[in-house]
């Protein structure tokens, strides 16, 4: 990983023990000091000159975008959506921003608290013990819920959050973004208001040469069909999600030739697949399964020379994605909650993946972290599609741009601009019903692009590709992690996968479905922990 656009960073506030903060930067990649004062340490990478220095006050951030001035560290958050350390003389901040696309990972240790932009440097700092319940959630809902990590002594600080040092002691100060202190209503804004107000974001990015991959659903072709009326500089790639369709590609090339937009397929190759998916897990922390079919591209757009356009939120905020007919219908709140966590989490596999006592453990303890990671959210009237937002998207989805794409090369997410956002926030759950409102956008911006098939509405026939993610490669490194999972945690599995796994890897090919592929990549993904870190931990046993 090479930190060319964000920098990664780590520091301390508080009562700091000078022997835990040199573990600390000798642990990570070479950092140089940005900030040493009696209650405060920043360390960077890179260079990371302050926005705001001034009578011993001082303000950094190292997010995307940069503030322009000092501000509150909730205006900065918000306006930003960069973390950063802010102190005044009187209280030293370190601040995520208002979704926490950025994140920002930590450890308590005395009257302090030891921080990174990475995981694995605090990990130098306390003992390596697994957090189950985050496990659960990787290996259910495919992302871990609000503060978890794998680590049961490593947190992270969620969006709209600060670490404050004030009084002697630090303490976590909570703060509800501008999405909730203030209730969006239905302001009937427009289609074609929508695709101005993107348009306005796009004017941030003038001059420069923009990288917007097309992938044939709604959101890539929206922002393609901006970037092309404005006059951009711009280029669209497009590779295989690993689907086993590969609609993605026919419908891009469709999109692109109308648009006249230059247009390159970055091929995958099924024998790269377990190298991939192992560095991908790895680079990610171990956080979610998803993305291993992303690799290949990523490592093309570090050296593209361009700034990446990611539809990241799209979906959520403009068709009701993962949003489900029971949860627009349910009457109360237990049954929108149970709702939405049913769309997010996956669905039953084709026989028993669990023994009875680990689903029935994780299933309560999925429940349990969902509620309290959208608690704040429940009773809004954007409650649906922001707990989507505020758990998969941040937490899973927005590692393929925060994590794959940077910090080697600029991204940008035009729908989470706060214009933008808040404007599409104040659309009603019941237009964006079955991607109508979507629809109108995408006829706003170009009537013929909107014309096109689209993946998000397939009625032809699929043309089916084999799976890279199944292949023979992709199923023996499959079965090696699952075997150390029969090893290291025998009561995790059901006896069904017990026969399967002791069949040989290509016993695995009756998993096909896709519920089925993703129960075994969080598996997988969990195997490859314990095999990474088999001489670190002392104790794995489950908690059912």
């Amino acid at each position: 990983m090479q930190f060319n656009v964000r920098p990664y960073v780590c520091g301390a506030l508080g009562r700091i023990d000078t022997a835990m903060l040199g573990k600390l930067t000798a642990a990570g990649p070479r950092v140089r000091p940005a900030l040493q004062t009696a209650e405060a340490a920043l360390f960077s990478s890179t260079p990371l000159p302050p926005y705001h220095r001034a009578d011993g006050a001082f303000a950094f951030s190292w997010g995307e975008r940069k503030p322009a001035g000092p501000d509150d560290w909730m205006a900065v958050a918000e306006t930003y959506e960069t973390p950063g350390l802010i102190g005044d003389g009187r209280r030293v901040t370190l601040h995520t921003g208002a979704l926490g696309l950025v994140d920002v990972y930590y450890v308590r240790h005395g009257d302090a608290v030891y921080f990174s932009s990475l995981i694995q440097p605090l990990l130098s700092l306390v003992p390596i013990e697994i957090d189950w319940a985050a496990w659960a959630s990787i290996i259910q809902a495919t992302f871990p819920m609000g503060e978890a990590t794998p680590y049961t002594e490593v947190k992270r600080l969620p969006g709209s959050s600060a670490l404050v040092f004030e009084h002697d002691r630090p303490m976590i100060e909570r703060r509800l973004p501008r999405w909730l202190r203030t209730e969006p209503y239905e302001a009937w804004i427009s289609p074609h208001e929508i695709v101005e107000l993107l348009h306005d974001v796009y004017a941030g990015y003038e001059g420069r040469k923009l990288l917007v991959p097309v992938s044939g659903g709604y959101d890539s072709r929206l922002l393609a069909s901006v970037a092309k009326a404005r006059g951009a500089d711009v280029e669209s790639w497009t590779t295989s999600p690993d689907d086993g369709t590969d609609t993605d590609i026919a419908f891009a090339r469709s999109i692109t030739r109308e648009l006249g937009i230059p247009h390159r397929v970055i091929t995958q190759d099924p024998a790269d697949y377990p190298a991939d998916a192992v560095d991908v897990a790895r680079r990610l922390e171990y956080l979610t399964p998803h993305h291993a079919w992303y690799a290949p591209f990523a490592k093309e757009v570090h050296g593209s020379g361009r700034m990446l356009i990611d539809g990241l939120a799209g979906g959520p905020l403009l068709k009701n994605f993962m949003v489900s007919g029971a949860a627009l219908e349910a009457r109360t709140q237990a049954e929108r909650s149970a709702a939405v966590l049913r769309s997010l989490s996956l669905g039953a596999p084709s026989q028993p993946f669990l023994s009875k006592a680990a689903a029935e453990w994780m299933e309560e303890t999925v429940r349990e972290q969902f509620l309290a990671a959208t608690s704040m959210l429940h009773g809004h009237r954007a409650e649906l599609p922001l707990s989507v937002l505020h758990t998969r998207t941040v937490r899973g989805i927005a590692r393929s741009a925060v994590n794959l794409v940077g910090p080697e090369a600029s991204f940008a997410a035009p729908f989470i601009h706060p214009a933008f956002f808040d404007a599409a926030l104040s659309v009603g759950v019941a237009r964006k019903d079955k991607g109508r409102f979507y629809r109108e956008v995408l006829y706003a911006a170009n009537p013929r692009v909107a014309a096109l098939p689209s993946t998000n509405v397939v009625k032809q026939p699929l043309r089916r590709v084999p799976l890279r993610s199944t292949a023979v490669p992709a199923r023996n490194y499959s079965h090696r992690m699952l075997e150390t999972l029969v090893s290291r945690v025998p009561g995790l599995l059901s006896d069904e996968l017990h026969e399967v796994i002791a069949g040989g890897p290509d016993a695995l090919t009756r998993f096909n479905g896709w519920n089925d592929r993703f129960w075994v990549r969080g598996l997988v993904l969990f195997g490859l922990w314990l095999s990474d870190f088999e001489n670190d931990l002392s104790d794995v046993a489950p908690p059912f």
